[in-house]
């Protein structure tokens, strides 16, 4: 039987894309080791990867994004069993300094409340797109230049 990773690493790009869409929501997964996989063991375009992991990821983003914007904090806090005074104390940050902070959705745990308060928040998406693909971006290109330093 296969793990995860082994099946998104066999699907190539659509498999990268897959895994960075579900590592961008609040499903806990780690897409920068398929992305290091990829770049190890295949001949894979190292910048097709590593444009497909960031454009899975900020769809994964703009995910919760949506989420933010569909559901109340209450509805969030128990689905997505993140604490409400979190979200709320995410929401209250993310308030006071508006849609450029998109660019830090790609941190762990705190990038998927951060776009879920922009959702509640109904900042521009437009600005959220492109704040959280230049931020993912850069961290895809880190994870890929380290990967190739390594190997």
């Amino acid at each position: 039987m296969e793990s995860i990773n082994e099946f998104f690493i066999n699907y190539g790009y659509i498999g990268m894309a897959m895994a960075a869409f579900l590592a961008g929501t609040f499903v806990p997964f780690n897409s920068e080791v398929v992305l290091g996989t990829l770049i190890a063991t295949t001949s894979m375009d190292i910048t097709i990867t590593v444009i497909s992991a960031t454009i899975g990821n900020v769809a994964g983003t703009i995910f919760n994004y949506y989420v933010g914007r569909i559901w109340d904090i209450k509805t969030i806090s128990k689905k997505m069993r993140i604490k409400e005074k979190r979200l709320i104390k995410t929401k209250d940050y993310v308030e006071k300094k508006g849609s450029w902070v998109a660019l830090f959705t790609f941190l762990p745990i705190f990038g998927s409340a951060i776009a879920i308060a922009l959702g509640i928040l109904r900042a521009n998406v437009i600005g959220v797109t492109i704040y959280s693909f230049i931020g993912k971006l850069t961290r895809y290109i880190i994870v890929a230049f380290t990967t190739l330093a390594i190997i």
